[in-house]
This record gives structure tokens, sequence and C-alpha cells, in this order.
């Protein structure tokens, strides 16, 4: 067999891991060889020059330059025109440019194209609705790749798929977006404009940049049903929102109660609870926040005196992280068992501030070995007071207002300026202890960056309880493990926004002006229908009533975990509907588990009787090559497209520059792009990107098993796709173009015996594809195309294809793995599998399927040639062809026969009974090898 050392030796060039268990090559010499002539010595530098400059390129990240195809070229209704001879090297531009608007075309990704060849299977999925506000990052490209690779072998199963694209309205991200477009273009801010023109100015942004994630999705080959795309304010959502909030109103999981939230005073808006980050402070840090003039100090703890009423030397000090708070104390706690203060249970306490007496309380929460054991109770503010001020009977004092301001102060004074303002009158009344280093957590809105506060407001709540009950009982499968989730707490969905869905509840104004504040609002999916309740409320016509709408728009959650049954048509009774819901599978990242899937499952069994979906697949997190969590303020944050079509590095600062990061940020991010990409990036394809974030042994690991991408192993899976580029135009050109595929019934045993290997590698791939386990599928085929093909049976039948006449075996053989291995690799390069296979000729009787996309997927089961002892004995000759060459690569050995003392010691194991054609035992044990030309390969 003619020598080809093995890629994996030659990692620097193509990327490729080396083979377990064998030596590393050492590095290529360009010294003379002693039995080499001249001119094939030169031969060999000239070589080694261009793999040098081509090597250099690469690590300089010039990619060179691709030929590209028009979207538009050898277009027909047909399609493709593939008569071209392939271009000698493999180009990502050239070979994605065209297929994906034929796909779209032909209807290759709608239900109703499957009708003909339908199985009897259906599989249904929707994406996790990316937010318009933006453009997908890796993260997103991640589970694009995964759920497109999943729907596409159901779909070349036979399986009917409906695989439903939408985006998110993202209520607060968008309306901050808008508004700092128009401050920075007109110099307006939001409340200069009324309700409906602010409205108008969204949509109008949202029909300028929404296009861009689509864009990005079918640069990434997502195969979506583009004419059910959705958009969760369009008018179909917008219906469903309505009926679900009347509905769980009518069924008394839906009220109206005054409780703290989440508020964000940058935003004038309750946030989620996953739009609340909790940052660890070891001790004193400083933070600018928006609104205030200078920075604020966190991560201190705070001493102030409360005077002990009635005895003028005695006192209690309170330890507190939030001194701006103190004017909204209700009581002092310690704890009844501390004996500090065992003699002052039942005492008042003087407030520091405004003199008022407060009752010092004893409660069990209470750690005495913390601070000084006492701690001031504001249950306005703080979760944790509220819930001890419940069963102590307390009542709450609001004093932080819904902006920036303080309320016991002239207005305009920010919150933390009156933190100061608080502190010099205690000091000046003689009540200040002084302040520590404290270890805490800073509740941090991720929106705006501004400290959380807990507020009390009347807002409109999701009853959890006996939904989440419900839900917990839904074992979420991953791994093999159950998983459930806590959905015990109440779900503020009331959002103090202009941009989202309005809530369905109108105030009647004459039963408010009567003080009855919560019962004072009625719910209707009309103006009209809300008229009818108010008026059986009051017993007065619905004619006479003064109705006002809740100003409040719905969280964004809540028109999200409607998607799996609003996308398709509910609350109508659509033929989507009855179809495809509930869905075969929800893919989505593990950080949503709760946020998002939960509460899919929570309404979904509660509006529809069913669960949304049967199955739930989790996938890891996204790290950058240093672990990092992907952060536009740490500039690792990549747009797909910049790794598929490659970027120079002046165009990912611009990007930073036109972003919203502020200057300290901006010239970290832009640092950390200079240091990781100096040369930019290479162009690395779409094909390349999907395979390595498949390939990620990680892919759906349990929390904690991230998966941390770095651009050279995109890089090393583009030389992969050219790897099989170059192994397809060999075996077009050894095919010819008179060849005539055989039926795979007819394949002759010699056929048989390499066919065996496609075999053993097609469980492999179904196996993975039945489990979801993805990365299996991509080491089979990697394996397969690289080292079984590639450096095994190409390299063996070089020499048998040259001979007159030539066998007729070996062309079925290529055409059986090219066939066979393209439609493997289909669900995972797309682009490639398709160019390729475009140019196979048909088989006689065979599947006359349009594109590989639609074509049958292969499986083990379809074959009739399974052979396991065969396939160990190929497999044990190819272990032995791999240890004669990793011998051959250690020791330098050349084309040239050894000779002296260096040959007969390097191959004493061996036992050469002659050259051309004879056999050769090794060592007497395993397998037979024959000699073609001299060197050792495997029987052809």
């Amino acid at each position: 067999m003619p020598h080809l050392p093995l890629t994996s030796f030659r990692p620097p060039l193509w990327g490729l891991r080396p083979s377990r268990g064998l030596p590393r090559s050492r590095p290529l010499s360009t010294q003379s060889e002693p039995h080499g002539s001249a001119i094939s010595r030169r031969n060999r530098e000239a070589k080694q020059k261009r793999l040098r400059e081509k090597q250099a390129s690469l690590e300089a990240g010039i990619a060179p330059k691709s030929k590209v195809r028009s979207p538009d070229m050898g277009l027909s209704s047909a399609s493709v025109d593939v008569s071209r001879p392939l271009p000698p090297a493999y180009s990502p531009q050239y070979v994605e440019a065209a297929w994906y608007p034929w796909w779209v075309r032909e209807g290759f990704f709608k239900p109703e194209y499957q009708v003909s060849t339908w199985q009897g299977g259906t599989f249904s999925m929707c994406i996790p609705p990316p937010n318009v506000t933006g453009s997908l990052h890796i993260g997103h490209a991640l589970t694009v790749a995964v759920q497109d690779a999943l729907v596409r072998w159901h779909r070349m199963r036979g399986d009917r798929v409906l695989w439903v694209p939408g985006s998110d309205h993202a209520g607060i991200a968008t309306q901050a977006v808008v508004e700092k477009r128009l401050w920075k273009e007109r110099g307006v801010r939001r409340h200069e404009l009324s309700r409906e023109d602010f409205l108008r100015e969204v949509w109008k942004w949202k029909e300028e940049k929404g296009g861009e994630i689509c864009e990005q999705l079918r640069a990434l080959g997502a195969s979506l049903d583009w004419d059910r795309e959705c958009f969760t304010m369009d008018i179909g959502s917008s219906v469903a929102v309505t009926e679900a909030f009347v509905r769980l109103y009518k069924a008394g999981l839906l009220y109206r109660s005054r409780q703290l939230v989440n508020w964000s005073c940058a935003l004038r808006s309750a946030i989620s609870d996953i739009e609340v980050e909790s940052r660890p402070l070891p001790g004193r840090t400083e933070l600018q926040l928006p609104g205030c003039p200078t920075p604020v100090s966190f991560g201190l703890l705070f001493s102030v005196a409360f005077p002990v009423d009635g005895e003028p030397d005695a006192e209690v000090v309170v330890g507190t992280t939030r001194p701006e708070t103190l004017p909204g104390d209700v009581a002092v706690a310690v704890h009844p068992t501390d004996s500090r203060y065992t003699h002052l249970h039942g005492r008042q306490l003087c407030h520091p501030l405004t003199g008022q007496l407060l009752p010092l309380i004893t409660d069990c929460t209470v750690q005495p070995h913390l601070g000084t054991g006492a701690v001031k109770v504001t249950p306005a503010h703080s979760p944790a007071d509220a819930e001890l001020g419940a069963r102590h009977g307390l009542s709450p004092r609001s004093v932080i207002p819904l902006s920036f301001t303080f309320a016991t102060f002239p207005q305009g004074l920010h919150r933390f300026v009156a933190r100061e303002k608080i502190l010099s009158a205690l000091r000046e009344r003689g009540l200040f202890r002084g302040l520590q280093n404290h270890p805490m957590v800073l509740p941090i809105c991720s929106r705006s960056g501004d400290v959380v506060e807990y507020l009390l407001k009347s807002q409109w709540f999701v009853r959890c309880q006996e939904m989440g009950e419900r839900a917990a009982k839904v074992r979420l499968k991953k791994e093999g493990k159950n998983h459930s989730y806590p959905l015990g707490r109440d779900w503020c969905v009331s959002r103090q926004l202009w941009w989202g869905h309005r809530i369905p509840a109108y105030l009647v104004v004459e039963e408010h002006a009567k003080g009855d504040t919560e019962d004072s609002w009625v719910v209707g999916r009309t103006e009209a229908e809300a008229r009818e309740v108010a008026a059986e409320l009051t017993g007065r016509p619905g004619a006479e009533l003064t109705l006002e709408r809740d100003p409040d728009v719905l969280d964004t959650w809540f028109s999200s975990a409607l998607f799996p049954f609003s996308a398709l048509g509910w609350p109508r009774e659509t033929p989507d509907l009855a179809h495809f819901y509930p869905l075969s599978l929800l893919e989505t990242g593990s950080d949503l588990l709760l946020f998002w899937v939960g509460r899919m499952v929570m309404l979904g069994t509660q509006l529809t009787g069913q669960l949304p979906f049967s199955k739930v697949l989790l996938h890891s997190m996204v790290r950058d090559r240093q672990g990092r969590k992907m952060s536009k303020s740490l500039g690792n944050v990549l747009d797909p497209r910049d790794i598929i079509s490659g970027v120079e590095l002046q165009v990912l600062q611009d990007k930073l520059r036109d972003g919203n990061l502020d200057p300290a940020e901006l010239a970290i991010a832009a640092s950390a792009q200079r240091k990781d990409f100096p040369h930019g990036i290479p162009e690395c394809g779409t094909d390349a990107l999907r395979f390595t974030l498949l390939h990620a042994p990680y892919l759906h690991s349990l929390p904690g098993g991230d998966l941390h991408l770095s651009v050279s192993e995109v890089l090393s899976f583009r030389h992969f796709c050219n790897k099989i580029w170059n192994a397809l135009r060999f075996i077009l050109n050894a095919l010819g173009e008179e060849f005539i595929p055989q039926p795979a019934e007819e394949v002759s045993e010699k056929e048989e015996m390499l066919g065996s290997w496609v075999v053993r590698h097609l469980s492999d791939c179904e196996r993975g594809f039945l489990t979801r386990e993805l990365s299996l599928v991509t080491h089979a085929l990697h394996h397969f195309w690289l080292h079984n093909l590639c450096d095994v049976y190409l390299e063996a039948v070089k020499p048998v294809l040259s001979h007159s006449p030539r066998p007729l075996e070996p062309p079925q053989v290529l055409f059986f793995c090219a066939d066979v291995g393209l439609r493997l690799l289909a669900p995972l390069m797309p682009f490639l599998a398709e160019e390729l296979w475009q140019r196979l000729p048909p088989r006689p009787g065979g599947p006359s399927a349009p594109s590989i996309c639609v074509a049958p997927y292969p499986s083990a089961c379809s074959l009739h040639w399974h052979q396991p002892e065969l396939e160990r004995r190929f497999s044990r000759v190819q272990e032995s062809v791999q240890a004669l060459r990793a011998l051959r690569a250690t020791y330098q050995l050349t084309k040239a026969r050894p000779r002296g003392e260096m040959g007969p010691r390097l191959l004493s194991p061996c036992r050469w009974e002659g050259l051309m054609g004879k056999r050769v035992e090794l060592g007497g044990h395993g397998p037979e090898l024959g000699c073609v030309g001299g060197r050792p390969g495997p029987s052809t």
C-alpha cells in the first residue's frame, strides 16, 4: 500500500488529534536523504516549503481567497447546477452560497413535503425564541446545531417533521434599546411621547433590525419552516396571552395583591428573578450606579445604636448593610436565647433618627453569632424581614420610592446620596458606632446595572403552588437521571413598561373611590366583556361605569411560557395543534430549566390538559477557551457569522464600539479581543462550526461540564471538511463518467468485507441519534472518514485502480462508502454533504430523492452484510498497518529499502518472504498483510 503518514502526525497543518497509543512522529525533515534522487529531494523541499507557507498563513489568520458561488448561480426549478467540476480545494463560501435558498424554495423543511414518504412517525419541536433586540451568539449556535441535527435526522428517517421558528419581543431589553436610540438620535425621552407614538417607534425599530436573527439562522443551516414563523407580539400570540390570562383569573390562579417585588429604580419597573444577578462581594467594594453622581461603597457593616427607652445609658447596637433604609425600620429583633438581650425582652427602643419607639422582638431566625446579634426589621424592603414582620404582625413602612430618589429627603436626592445624609445625622447624634468589612451578596439588575430594591407594590401574581405541584410530578429525563424543579413561589407578572402585552384588566373607578382597592378590578378579553363583569360586580349598568385599563404589561416570560402551543394556533383548534402538539422534544440550555421550561410545563398542563412536550434535552453552557462565561464586557461574545465567514480584528473592534458598553468595559473588551484574535478570525464555514459544537464531549452533561470553545478547534474541523472534499474528488475521478452503481443486494463478497466497516459505524451513528448523544455520532463519522476511508482504503485502492483491466469491485465500494458516508454526515454538515452527494451517480432502482436532506438515512438493519468476524479481522489488519506507519515515522524511514545494520535490526520482528505481491507475517502473530509496490498494506 502506498505510504501516507498518519494525519494525526501533522496537527499544525490539519488540526487533527493524534491517535492514542501510537508514538508521535518527529517534525518533517528537510535534510537530504541518502538514497533519494536530487529531483525527488527538490520536490520534497518545494512541497514542504508550500506546507510551511500554508501553515504560516493559517496561523496568521489569513484564509486563502475562497471561490464564491452566488446564491442565484445555476439555480433552476429542479436543483442547483452541479454539472461543473469540483473546485480543487474546499471553500465554505462556495459550498454554502446556493443550497439554502433552494432547500427553502423546494419546501423540503415543511411537514407537508413528507406526506409522500411518511413512515407514520411525527417529530415536532419549537426553537427557543431568541430576543429580537440583538443577534445570536455561540450559545444560540449550539442550540441550533443540536436541534437542526435532530430535525434533519428525523426528516431523513421519513418522519413528518415540524420545526417552528420564532422570536421573543423581550419587553425590557427592547424598550431600553429604543429609548437609548430616541435619546441619541432625537434627544427625546420616552415620557415626552404618547404611548402610541412610542410603540410605533418600537415597531419601526423591530422591522429594521428584527430580521438579523433570521439571517443568522439561515447562515447556520437551520431547517425551519419559515412559513410558520412566530413573534410573541403578533396577533396570534396576543390572542393566546389574553386568553391565558382570563382563564387563569377565572380559575383563581391569577390574582392582584400588594407584595414585595424585585424593583429596578433605573428601569422604574418590576423585574424577573432571572434578571437579578447575585454578585458576591468579599468586602468593601465601590460601584458606579446609574443616576448616582459618585461611586457607592458596599460590603460594609454599619453599626448603629438604638437607645433603650427609659434607660439613658442602655442601648442595643444593630448591624446593617443598608443604613439608607433606617427610616423604614419598625422593630429590632434578637434571638430568644441570646443572653446579651434577655433582660430587654419586651422593652421599647428609640429610633436613632426619628425617636419613634420600636419594639424589641425575639425570633428564632436571627443568627446571634453574626455581627452584634441584633438586626433591624424593615418589612417593606427585605423579603426576609417581610416574613419576620408577618409572623409578628408588624406593619411595613415604605421609604424608597419607585425611582432613584429618597422619600424622606428633598426631591431629586439619590437614595445612596441619602445614605451619606443619614450617616452624618447619626454621627451628629452620637449614635454611629463604626463600620467594618462584611462579605455579602448584592442583588444587581442585569439589564441596568443598578442595585435591585425590594418594594411593596400592587401587582398581578400567578399562583404557582398548585400548578407547580402538578409540574413537579413530571420527571424530566436528562442523561438517564430524573430532575424536578421548584415552582412554589408566586410569580409576579406585572411590568411597568409600554412595550409588551398589556394586561387585560380594568379598574372600576366608582368602586375604587369607595376605598376597596384590590376588589375594584375586573378582567375581560375585551373592554366590552370587562364591562359586563363590572356590571355584575356593582349591580349597575355597564355603560354607566368608568373603566381604566391597567397601564402595565405582562412579563415577557408569560408569553414565552405559552409558545409551544400558541405557536401552533392555540386557543383555536388548528390542524397544526391537532397533529404536532404536544411537541416531541424541547431542547434548550440548562440555565432555563426553571424560568422557561418549568413555566411551560406549568401553564401547558393547566391550559391544554397535556404536557407541552414529552421529553426535555438540556445542553451545557458555552464558554471560551479560558473557561469564562460569554460576556460582552469581556469581549468574548462572537457572532457565529464571524466564525463562519471570517472577520478582521478591526471589524470586531468596531462592533464593540457600536454597542452599549461603558468606556471602562469597552477598554477591557477591546484589549481581550486583541489578545484572543490578534489577526482576526479566519473563515471556518458553517459545517465546521456545527460539527465542532456537536463534537464536544460534555454536550449534554450534568451542570459543571460546560463546553469550552476555541476558534482553532473550529478551524481544525474546516480542514476535516477539506479532507472529505478531497476524498470525494478522488472517488468521483475513480468512478468516471460511465460508472453505474450496482444495487445493494448484488454486491460481491469482497465488497461485503469493506462494507461491514461502514455498518459498524452506522450502528454508532444510529445509536447516537436515538440516545441523543450527538458527540458519539461526530466521533464515529470523524473516525470513518479520516481513518478508515482516507487513511486506509483510499490509499490501498490507488495502485489497484491503476491496473489494467481495472477490477470491478473497488469502484463499487468507493461509491458505497461515499453515498452512505455523506448521508450519515448530512444532519451534521448539511451544506458539504449536499454539494458532494449531488455529484454522485444515482443507483439504479434506488431512492429518487431530489436532495440529501430528504434522502433515507442509512440504518444498520437496512443492510444485509453485517459480518462481525470480518470486521474483527480487518480491524487487526488496520491496527497492524498503523503500527508499521508509526514505526516508519518514528525512525524516519524513506521510500528506499533500508540497507545495512539498521534495516535487519529494525525489521527483525517481521519475516519478509518476498517483495512484490508476497505475503508477510508479523512475528507469527496477527493478520496477514499483502505487499503492494514493496510496501506493507492490507490485501485488496
